[in-house]
C-alpha cells in the first residue's frame, strides 16, 4: 500500500502562480472551500456559479494574480470538458435511447418475470446496476421508481425491501464505474487507466452493491416499515409503445462500451507492446470514446428502430438527451477548474510537503478529503472533482493499479452519507414519501454504507495487488 511515510514528489511539477507559505494556502483552500459550501447551501447558487467564485475566491486569499488565476480556471474547465464533456454527452443519448425506447422497461420486465418472493431484492439490484451503467443516478431514478411501487404494491412487500436495492444499484454505478462524469472526472485528473480503474471498479462494486442493497434492505425495512406511497405510479414511457426492443438486443447494447473497454485493459496487460498492431486496434475501439460511439450508433438499430422510431424521431431523441446535461457539463467544467486552481496555486505539492512523514495511507486520505467536501457540500460530483484535484500529486509515484484505486478511494468517499444538503436525499424522501428522520435512516445510511465498505475494499485491494 502507497503511504505518506516516504516522501513523494510529482514529476517536473509546475511552477506555482503564487510564493504563499504553507499556511496561506491552507487559508485559502479552506476559504475556498467554505464559500463553495456557503453558496450551495445557504445561498442556493447554482453548482457552476458556486465553484466559479470559489476558485475566485482561493486565489485571491493566496495571493496569486487574479488574471493567473482566471486563466488557471479557464484551462482547467477547458481540458476537463474535452476530456470527458463528449464521453458525458454519448452516455446521456444513450440513456434516453434506453429509456424512450422501451428498452429499459424490457430488461425491468424480464428479469421481474423470473424473480419472486426472497430474490426480489436481488432482482431490484440486478436491474438496477444494469441500468445504471449508462444513465445519470437522477435519471435512473426517476425511470426505476415507477417499477419500485408497481413491485411492492402488487406484492404487498416492504417499499424499503425492494426500493433500497434499487438504489444501492444506481448510487454504486454512479460512484465507482466508469463512464459516469465523477469516476471519468478523477481519472482524467489523476492520469488513471480506464480500463484497469473499471474492471477494478466492478470488483469493488459488486460486493459493495451485495451488501448495501439486499443485506442492508432487511434492516432498513425493519426501521423505516412504510408500504408503497398510495398515489397514481408514473407512466412508463413503453406503455405508449406498439412494440419495443428484445431484452437480449438491449442488454447487449448497454454493455457494449464496458465489454470494449474491459477487451482493452485486458489486451494492454497480455500484449504490452504499443507497437503491437492488436494492442494498436484495441486502443482505438476500446477508447471511451469510440465505445459509447459504438454504444450510440448500434443502439440506433437495437434499441430505436424496434420501437418503431424513424429517422426524425430519432433525431429528435439526440436533441432531447443532451438537452438536459448542460448543467452538468457546466458543473464538471467548473469542478476541473477549480482543481486546476488548486494545483497551479501550489495546494497539491503543498499536500505532498505537510504530509511526507504522516503514516496515513494515500488511499485513505483521499477517501477522507471526499468524505468531507460531500459533508459539506452535498454533491458527490463535487466532491469527487476537488479531491480529485488535491489528491492528483500523489499519483505520481503509483503504480497503475494503485492510480486506478486512489480514483476509486476518491468515488467512494465522494457517496458518504448523503444528507439535506444533497438533491439526491429530496428526490428519495419525495418519491418514496417518507420524513426526514425516515429518509435518513434509510437512504443516507446505505450511501453511508456504500461509501465504508467500498473504501474499505479499496483498501484491502491496495494491499495485495
Amino acid at each position: 500500500m502507497t503511504t505518506l511515510s516516504v516522501e513523494m514528489l510529482a514529476a517536473d511539477p509546475v511552477e506555482p502562480i503564487t510564493s504563499a507559505g504553507h499556511a496561506q494556502l491552507g487559508i485559502a483552500v479552506l476559504v475556498g472551500i467554505a464559500v463553495i459550501v456557503l453558496l450551495i447551501t445557504q445561498f442556493k447558487l447554482h453548482a457552476f456559479l458556486s465553484l466559479t467564485i470559489g476558485s475566485l475566491a482561493l486565489g485571491a486569499v493566496a495571493g496569486a494574480p487574479l488574471d493567473k488565476v482566471i486563466t488557471s480556471f479557464t484551462t482547467g474547465l477547458g481540458s476537463t470538458v474535452a476530456g470527458v464533456g463528449v464521453l458525458i454527452a454519448l452516455g446521456a443519448i444513450l440513456g434516453k435511447m434506453l429509456a424512450d425506447s422501451g428498452g429499459a422497461d424490457q430488461i425491468v420486465d424480464t428479469i421481474l418475470a423470473k424473480a419472486g418472493g426472497r430474490s426480489l431484492p436481488w432482482a431490484m439490484v440486478l436491474i438496477a446496476s444494469v441500468i445504471g451503467l449508462p444513465l445519470f443516478f437522477e435519471v435512473g431514478v426517476v425511470l426505476l421508481i415507477p417499477v419500485v411501487l408497481m413491485v411492492a404494491k402488487r406484492g404487498n412487500y416492504s417499499l424499503m425491501r425492494i426500493g433500497i436495492p434499487a438504489l444501492a444499484g444506481l448510487s454504486v454505478m454512479h460512484g465507482l464505474v466508469p463512464p459516469h462524469p465523477g469516476p471519468l472526472v478523477a481519472i482524467d485528473a489523476v492520469g488513471a487507466n480506464l480500463g484497469v480503474t473499471l474492471a477494478l471498479g466492478v470488483l469493488v462494486a459488486v460486493p459493495t452493491v451485495i451488501v448495501a442493497g439486499p443485506l442492508f434492505s432487511k434492516v432498513a425495512a425493519r426501521w423505516v416499515d412504510v408500504p408503497a406511497p398510495d398515489r397514481m405510479i408514473p407512466q412508463r414511457p413503453s406503455e405508449e409503445l406498439e412494440q419495443r426492443p428484445g431484452f437480449g438486443a438491449t442488454l447487449a447494447t448497454i454493455l457494449l462500451p464496458v465489454v470494449l473497454m474491459l477487451a482493452k485493459a485486458l489486451v494492454d496487460i497480455v500484449v504490452d507492446d504499443p507497437e503491437h498492431t492488436v494492442q494498436r486496434v484495441f486502443d482505438v475501439i476500446g477508447s471511451p470514446l469510440i465505445a459509447l460511439l459504438a454504444a450510440v450508433l448500434v443502439g440506433i438499430f437495437t434499441l430505436a428502430r424496434p420501437a418503431g422510431f424513424g429517422k426524425e424521431k430519432i433525431s429528435g431523441l439526440v436533441e432531447k438527451g443532451l438537452m438536459p446535461i448542460a448543467g452538468i457539463l457546466l458543473i464538471v467544467g467548473a469542478g476541473g477548474g477549480f482543481k486546476q486552481t488548486l494545483i497551479d496555486c501550489g495546494v497539491g505539492q503543498m499536500v505532498l510537503e505537510i504530509s511526507k512523514d504522516w503514516s496515513i495511507p494515500a488511499l485513505l486520505l483521499a477517501w477522507l478529503i471526499a468524505v468531507a467536501i460531500r459533508l459539506a457540500t452535498g454533491s458527490a460530483t463535487v466532491a469527487t472533482v476537488s479531491a480529485a484535484g488535491l489528491v492528483a500529486p500523489l499519483a505520481a509515484d503509483m503504480s497503475t493499479t494503485h492510480t486506478a484505486l486512489l480514483v476509486l478511494a476518491i468515488g467512494a468517499g465522494s457517496l458518504f452519507f448523503s444528507h439535506v444538503n444533497d438533491a439526491g436525499f429530496w428526490l428519495v424522501k419525495e418519491y418514496f414519501g417518507l420524513s426526514v428522520g425516515q429518509t435518513v435512516k434509510t437512504w443516507s445510511i446505505m450511501e453511508t454504507i456504500i461509501s465504508v465498505v467500498g473504501g474499505g475494499l479499496v483498501l484491502l485491494l491496495s494491499l495485495v495487488i
